[in-house]
Parts: C-alpha cells; structure tokens; sequence
C-alpha cells in the first residue's frame, strides 16, 4: 500500500530556518539523481499545523555521495547511514533508506541495510512519523497508512505493536509523550505491548529517560503523559517514588482536591510553559510526603519535615537519572525551600532579602503559586512576595555588605567563628534598615566588642 497525495503543506513563504535548509538538500540531491524527502515529525508537524523546530531528509543517496556533495558535513553515524549537513543557521541530518538489523538489547540494531523508501518508513516508529514529504513537487508519500491515523487521532506503531518496542524500549516513551502532546489516544496493542514489556524500559539508558520525561514535563498536557505512564505500569518502574502518592490522604481545609497524587496532577496542569528545572521541581516538591505520613494526635494527618526529606529524594532521583550537577541543585533548592513561604508576612527583613536573593527564588515563587492555585486557590503570600520585591525597585535583594572580616580584625579579633557571626548579625541590620552606612556599620561593630 501506498499514497501520493498532493498537499502544499509548507507555506509559500515563511517557512523556518530548517525548513529552508532541508528544502535546499532534497533539491541538491534531486538535481545530482537521488531520491530525497523531507521525513518524520517535521511532515507530521505542518499536517497539523505546527511549525517544526527540527527537520530531517532521508535520500536513497549513500553516506558518501552526501558527503561529497555537501563538503561541510559531520560523520555522526555513517555506519547507520547518518550524515549532518551543517548549513549557516542549522544542522540537519540525512539519512540514507534502511532496513534496521537485529535489535539485541532493545536499544539499537547491530547494524543497517541500505534499502528504498518504502522499506525505510516500515522500520520507523510509529505510522504518524513515517510520512515523507516531497518539497519539489509538494507530495505527501505515504506507505503505511500514518495519514489516516494523523486524521483518526490515533497513535499506532508501523507493524507489529510488540515487535517495535522491542527493537527499542524507549518508544515506550515516546508513544506516551506523542498521545499527551497531541491529546491522541494509543491503539489497543500499543497499548497492551508497552503493559507487556513496562519493565523493560529500565534497559535503557537513565540520561535517555530522562531526556524523554523532560520533554514531557517541559511539553503540552504534562499531566496527562504521567497519568498514562502510571496507567501502563511505565512510573512503577522508572520513578515508583511517584507511584506512592496514590492513597496518600491530606487534610481537607488545606487540600479539599484529594489526595497527594491528585494533587501532583493538578500543579502539572497549572504549568504554562515551565523551564525544567521548575517542571521537575513541580512534579517533586512534595514526594516526601508518603515516608513522613504521620497521624498525629488531633487525628489529623501530617508529614513532619516532609520538605527536607523530598529535596534528599528528589537529589537522589535526579542522580539516578543522571541529571546534572546543577540541575539537580536548583530543584533540590525549589523541594527544599517549597514550604517557606507560609510565614513570610513574619518574617523579620533580613530573613525575607535572603530569601529573595536565593538564586532559585523566582521559580521558588513560581511553585509556591502553582501549588496554591492545586489546593486552596490562596495567593495572598504570593501577591505579598511580589509587592515586597517591587518595593526594593533596583535594589538587589542582598547588596554587598557594609563590613567585612579585615574589619573586625583590624580590632583586634582572632580569626574564627565570633568573626562570621559578627559579620552575619551586622548584614542582618543592614538589611533589616538599622544599618544604613559603612561608618554606622564600623560604630556598631566597635560597641560589640566593650
């Protein structure tokens, strides 16, 4: 079975950067008598309307006659038939029609098989990736049916459901992260083959999964990729952390939404557009709630220190992800510090500047309104923090204090702790207003030492 239907799916101008590069080698190639299409999520993009951020060719022309055709190229997997052709602006790769080899460890084939366009789109993924596009004569090829699933609004795999999963468990992921983001449902033996192979998907690589679950978070309807993962028993095994929150209670005055998991879900879907270090922050801040369950003795349920614990499990998450150094770091600050904001309309100056100067505070704020709007709606503290901030104009939160070490010295002060803790007392006057001058600061630190 196959299809060419003509469809001017690239606008007339105003294509993108990439757009415009992969345009230019399906022509290059086209005029030196290869094969060439524009291929995957860029066709399956504008189809539906969406502009693509990435594009990429697949030509019947081999590794080497790319090569030589376009001299400024990067040999990323010429053994897989991958070359890049570095433009001005963008990169974008071509690959030449294949057969995979066999798939032994569920992540990659032991080699590949040049072959033609018909059998290169019935080793992709799923059908809606598999469409090529013709930019010369504005043709949409289709071999295995992907229009009538883009239409449909159904995620379906390119043949055998178990089979394609697998040849890679990753598109376990992938087939969650593609019915999210474009609200498709997934047939029902995708469906049922990712339930059957779920604990595989610790085969892959922890910085590929973590790729994968950062797009989701990162991407449209976060919430809806975690429900589905939890529903295919994909969560139990990659973050079980999560899993946990299901039938964890919390106090009704504070959270009448439900329980720990519902409420996870809700701050997902009060996310607009989040950077990752505040979508990982969201999806974690309160992941130590089901080890510090407590009922107290007013019969109402606690989690004593439940911040505290959740920002070690969050680091201990992200570690095992293989996250970076300073990824973790930011989200471990947003767990950590989640809960602070109750008493900041108490908060003596000092402690609030501090707080505002933490490198991580906007995001901090960020998820404190988040979690509010996922609970009692209540953003008073929210709207104070702002008001507070826009009091200081231009004034950074913490500036540079009015003493230093070599003045306590230059009183005669041993170096040591008394040192440190002069220093902190005299910037907490600073910032609380006390101290407003250097020669204040000096007279100040001069009484403390009568």
């Amino acid at each position: 079975m196959s299809e060419r239907i003509h469809n001017q799916i690239w606008p007339a101008s105003g294509l993108t950067p990439a757009e415009e590069h992969a345009a230019f080698i399906v022509q290059t190639l086209r005029e030196h008598g290869h094969e060439a299409y524009v291929v995957g999520g860029a066709v399956r993009d504008r189809l539906l309307g969406r502009a693509p951020n990435d594009v990429d060719v697949a030509t019947g022309a081999t590794p080497k006659q790319v090569q030589k055709l376009f001299r400024r190229n990067v040999a990323v997997g010429a053994a897989f038939g991958v070359i890049v052709v570095v433009g001005e602006e963008v990169q974008t790769e071509v690959a030449t029609f294949r057969i995979d080899g066999g798939y032994v460890d569920g992540r990659r084939p032991e080699g590949v098989t040049f072959a033609d366009a018909r059998e290169d789109a019935k080793r992709r993924d799923f059908t809606i990736n598999a469409l090529f596009y013709d930019p010369v004569s504005h043709e949409i090829v289709d071999f295995i049916g992907g229009l009538t699933d883009l239409k449909k609004g159904i995620i379906r795999t390119v043949g055998d459901a178990s089979r394609r999963f697998e040849e890679d468990y990753l598109r376990m992921l992938r087939a969650v992260r593609f019915s999210a983001r474009f609200q498709f449902p997934l047939d029902s033996a995708a469906e049922s083959a990712i339930q059957e192979f779920s604990g595989s998907i610790t085969q892959i690589s922890a910085e590929r999964i973590f790729s994968e679950l950062d797009k989701m978070l990162t991407g449209a309807q976060p919430a809806e990729a975690f429900e589905l993962l939890d529903r295919l028993g994909l969560l139990e095994e990659i973050l079980p952390e999560l899993t946990c929150m299901h039938g964890v209670t919390q106090p009704p005055e504070y959270h009448p939404e439900g329980d720990v998991w519902v409420h996870n879900m809700l701050l997902l879907r009060n996310m607009v557009h989040p950077c990752s270090a505040l979508a990982w922050g969201v999806l974690l801040h309160d992941v130590g709630k089901p080890p510090t369950f407590e009922i107290g003795s007013h019969g109402r349920e606690t989690f004593p220190c439940h911040a505290a614990v959740g920002a070690d499990m969050a680091e201990d998450i992200l570690k095992r992800l293989k996250a970076s150094n300073e990824h973790i770091r930011q989200v471990r600050e947003l767990v950590y510090y989640h809960m602070s904001f109750a008493d900041v309309k108490k908060m003596r100056k000092a402690t609030l500047r501090r707080m505002f100067g933490r490198d991580t505070f906007e995001l901090e704020l960020d998820l404190h309104r988040i979690d509010c709007l996922a609970c009692h709606g209540i953003l008073d503290n929210y709207v104070f923090c702002l008001d507070e901030l826009a009091a200081l104009a231009n004034e950074p939160p913490v500036p540079e204090p009015l003493l230093r070490g070599g003045d306590a010295m230059a009183l005669g002060i041993a170096p040591g702790p008394r040192i440190g803790e002069l220093l902190r007392k005299a910037q907490d006057l600073q910032l609380d207003g006390a101290l407003t001058s250097r020669e204040q600061a000096l007279e100040w630190l001069e009484e403390q030492l009568r």
